[in-house]
């Protein structure tokens, strides 16, 4: 673990802003940019240094993103591969050092970006605890007192005096999660590092962050998930080719980014179907019996079991032939836990229609059996125009944060409705 090590960064420096008031933004942006010079060959980069003329090519990772947060706020970061995401908290943790624009921060800083990469891996656990606490900020009188939290967060026993490198991938980042949160920063900067290890472990995480931001932690926070930036974030930012394309309320901006998806996704199938080939469709995974039990002694863990919808025909794909939908969702949630079920509802080409969660509407599943529950969300008259549909299922904690488990596309059913009308859905209405 290094100075520059990408793994966590702590600044307890006031930064360079005056101290403002609790409304004062904590963390500003202004017309941030990183560029990249590409040069031909090494020989190229000799002759810039020698001469002084220019030989390369600029390649801007970000140019000219501005934003800022305030105490408590949370702000998602969305966009494709490449788009600059990653290069944005770096800069923002301090790892990468912008090429043009200022960035102003207010308090301890904490990055959470590639967890355990800098532990030494012939120090144990214990060590590492001091090795690395020392590098954010932590002294090692204030170590000795966070010791004991830590590593029973952790979970790892005995095994904080082995080497590291005898640890499992999860054990070490276990622990790398662990210190970085054992001090509540001021701004919190997440790498799709949101959760971590098994089931158990990835709740406790969850857990820990949203603590920290109902605390008014503000929090900057990078994920594929759009679920998880749409249940934690206040904002959202796309990025798009190192440049802002939308930035504002996170439904919005993940609207615009879903509308863009979608765009890509026509594209390509046009470009596969102009070519002469076909996509193989996706298998559904295939349900298991609501009668399986796990052995008494293996670990509970979260998961769907079954997926049924009433009153389908024998069709291919099979007709709903009542005017209500009724979808029975059957799951194995960890021991004491009362889960959250969800169900999505799209067209077979992909439109997502709606999608409903028993904690979002204050419901809540039944337990059948130890540990194995049941919900059935019922979509009375259904007001969807002739066509096929496709249903996803969803496993989530208590709280709706920890995805335990998902079932992509599992049933498909058509659809028709009494009368010819176009468009996808009848709304509630009245003529006057």
């Amino acid at each position: 673990m290094s100075t520059q090590s990408e793994v966590m960064l702590d600044d307890d420096r006031a930064s360079d802003l005056v101290p403002q008031p609790a409304s004062a933004a904590v963390l500003r942006v202004s017309n941030l940019g990183k560029e990249y010079r590409v040069y031909d060959s090494p020989r190229a980069r000799l002759k810039a240094l020698l001469t002084g003329r220019v030989y390369h090519r600029s390649h801007w990772a970000l140019k000219d993103v501005s934003f800022e947060l305030h105490r408590g706020q949370c702000m998602g970061v969305i966009g494709d591969n490449g788009a600059g995401k990653s290069s944005l908290l770096k800069l923002m943790a301090g790892t990468l050092q912008p090429s043009q624009g200022t960035i102003a921060r207010i308090g301890r800083v904490t990055a959470i970006l590639e967890l355990g990469a800098g532990f030494h891996p012939d120090f144990s656990g214990r060590d590492n605890l001091y090795f690395g606490g020392s590098l954010i900020g932590i002294s090692s009188a204030d170590m000795a007192r966070l010791e004991p939290s830590i590593i029973e967060f952790s979970e790892l026993g005995d095994s904080i005096d082995r080497a590291v490198k005898t640890y499992s991938s999860g054990m070490a980042v276990r622990l790398a999660f662990a210190l970085v949160t054992a001090v509540e920063p001021d701004v919190l900067i997440i790498d799709e590092a949101l959760a971590v290890g098994d089931q158990h472990f990835q709740k406790k995480c969850v857990e820990r962050i949203d603590t920290f931001r109902k605390n008014g932690c503000t929090i900057l926070f990078c994920s594929h998930s759009l679920y998880h930036v749409r249940q934690l974030c206040d904002v959202a930012l796309w990025l798009g080719a190192g440049q802002v394309q939308d930035y504002g309320a996170t439904e919005s901006v993940i609207a615009s980014y879903e509308a863009h998806v979608r765009l890509q996704d026509a594209s390509a199938a046009v470009s596969t179907q102009a070519g002469g080939s076909t996509l193989a469709p996706v298998a559904a995974p295939l349900p298991i019996p609501a009668e399986a039990v796990l052995p008494a002694d293996a670990p509970t863990r979260g998961e769907l079991v079954s997926v049924q919808i009433a009153h389908l025909d024998a069709g291919a794909p099979p007709l709903l032939t009542a005017p209500d939908l009724a979808v029975t969702v059957t799951a194995r949630a960890p021991a004491g836990e009362r889960p959250s079920i969800g169900v999505m509802l799209e067209q077979a080409h992909g439109v997502g229609l709606t999608s409903v969660t028993t904690n979002a509407d204050g419901s809540a599943a039944v337990e059948i059996e130890p540990n194995l529950w049941r919900a059935t969300v019922t979509f009375t008259e259904l007001s969807l125009h002739t066509g096929e549909y496709v249903l996803s299922a969803y496993l989530f904690d208590s709280q709706g944060l920890v995805v335990y488990d998902e079932w992509m596309r599992c049933s498909t059913f058509k659809w028709i409705y009494p009368r010819s009308m176009p468009g996808l859905v009848r709304l509630p209405h009245h003529w006057s």
